[in-house]
């Protein structure tokens, strides 16, 4: 690019002046050309997610809303994601990412395939050292490990029930004060860079409030959530990574549909995690407690009550020659409401086993099984108790 400015600024420059062409003239050109441009700083990389999740399917009625459309009878191959990435520093102090997506589904699953931004947020670094910086925009809220770990980087095919129903899409818009010391930023990046399946840099410390009503939806009251994470990576002395983390969220959100349609349920969770990198074996597990709008089938009404649930993860990471492998077993389970599912009280207890298959850098196959048991309840539904076993595929692509 700098070259094709470079040719440009000449040709406009000799048109201009003719035969009056200076050796001035020619090194302000090239001066201005050598000059940091902002778009020059931007980069770009994406991914794309192919599914197909009827294999060895024993019930076409089991189906799972929050995590894959297209789970369940009458689906075939599901284009889950495809995103194109923006990011870069045009600054000293202003780090800029934005994310869209091509291949979001509407919440029922009719639509597919629609633009939807995922991610347009704005880090201005407060010091020197960028130890201290402020996060505006849409971006994902500082709330749990799986949830802030790309879905290019996760072993299983979808996040858990219990943490990700907190905040569904991971993401809103807000503003949050984050703190990583420099050690600590190298360590994140670390995590990232060698393929142990990190989560980036979301501050050691990341405070901040968001408007609550999960991705790209409106405010609909005067409450905005509040939320606060610590987290810690540990670096042993023989290299081994080890994470621990604390979050906890606030705030009132309204009911969209249903029964409660336009009203406002507070709501709180906290929720500790703890993470072994896979060097080579790892493990995760995550566990959230707290209140929400559930529905109560005894009263017909949708209320505040309690939740709880977590997942346990061991996986392991081998290669065999350039091929690099990542096989994974686990287990989850929730109980409690479903905000953007009209507060639908659920219940779920899941095992997944299954394995990533990273044949190069461009390419990530998944074949995981899951064996599931899913109760949901609303006031427009009897209870329904579903429970079955698939066979799930993925073919991601890097670009």
């Amino acid at each position: 690019m700098s070259i094709l400015v470079f040719l440009l600024s000449f040709s406009t420059i000799v048109m201009a002046r003719g035969d009056n062409l200076n050796t001035a003239d020619i090194q302000k050109v090239v001066a201005d050309t050598l000059a940091s441009k902002w778009y020059e700083k931007i980069n770009i990389r994406g991914y794309a997610q192919l599914r197909y999740n009827r294999i060895f399917e024993s019930n076409k009625d089991l189906r799972c809303s929050q995590c894959d459309k297209s789970i369940g009878g009458n689906n075939g191959f599901f284009l889950r994601r495809a995103r194109i990435i923006l990011f870069g520093e045009v600054s000293d102090r202003v780090y800029v990412y934005i994310q869209p997506d091509y291949a979001s589904a509407d919440d029922a699953g009719n639509q597919l395939n629609y633009y939807q931004m995922r991610d347009a947020y704005f880090d201005y670094a407060l010091t020197s050292d960028k130890d201290w910086r402020v996060r505006t925009g849409i971006s994902k809220v500082p709330w749990g490990f799986q949830n802030l770990q790309s879905s290019s980087n996760r072993p299983t095919l979808d996040r858990d029930d219990a943490l990700n129903s907190a905040i569904p899409n991971e993401r809103d818009t807000g503003v949050y004060l984050m703190w990583s010391p420099t050690e600590i930023r190298r360590r994140f990046k670390e995590l990232t860079s060698n393929n142990l399946k990190g989560s980036g840099d979301y501050g050691m410390l990341a405070i901040g409030a968001h408007n609550g009503q999960t991705l790209n939806r409106p405010e609909k009251n005067d409450d905005l959530h509040r939320v606060v994470r610590f987290t810690y990576p540990f670096k042993m002395e023989n290299g081994q990574f080890i994470e621990a983390s604390i979050q906890a969220y606030e705030g009132k959100f309204q009911m969209i549909n249903g029964l409660a349609s336009g009203k406002d349920f507070y709501e709180q969770r906290t929720a500790a995690t703890i993470v072994i990198y896979p060097q080579p074996i790892g493990f995760q597990a995550e566990y959230n407690i707290g209140s929400g709008p559930e529905y109560d089938p005894n009263k017909n009404v949708v209320r505040t009550q309690g939740l709880r649930g977590g997942y346990v993860m061991t996986y392991y990471q081998f290669h065999n020659g350039n091929d690099r492998f990542f096989p994974f077993i686990r287990y989850q389970l929730y109980d409690g409401g479903k905000k953007l599912e009209s507060g639908s009280a659920y219940k779920v207890e899941e095992l997944e086993i299954g394995t990533e298959w990273q044949p190069n850098s461009a390419l990530e196959l998944t074949v995981a099984f899951a064996n599931s048991d899913r109760r949901t309840q609303s006031s427009t539904t009897n209870q329904l108790h579903e429970i079955g076993h698939l066979i799930r595929l993925q073919a991601q692509f890097n670009y």
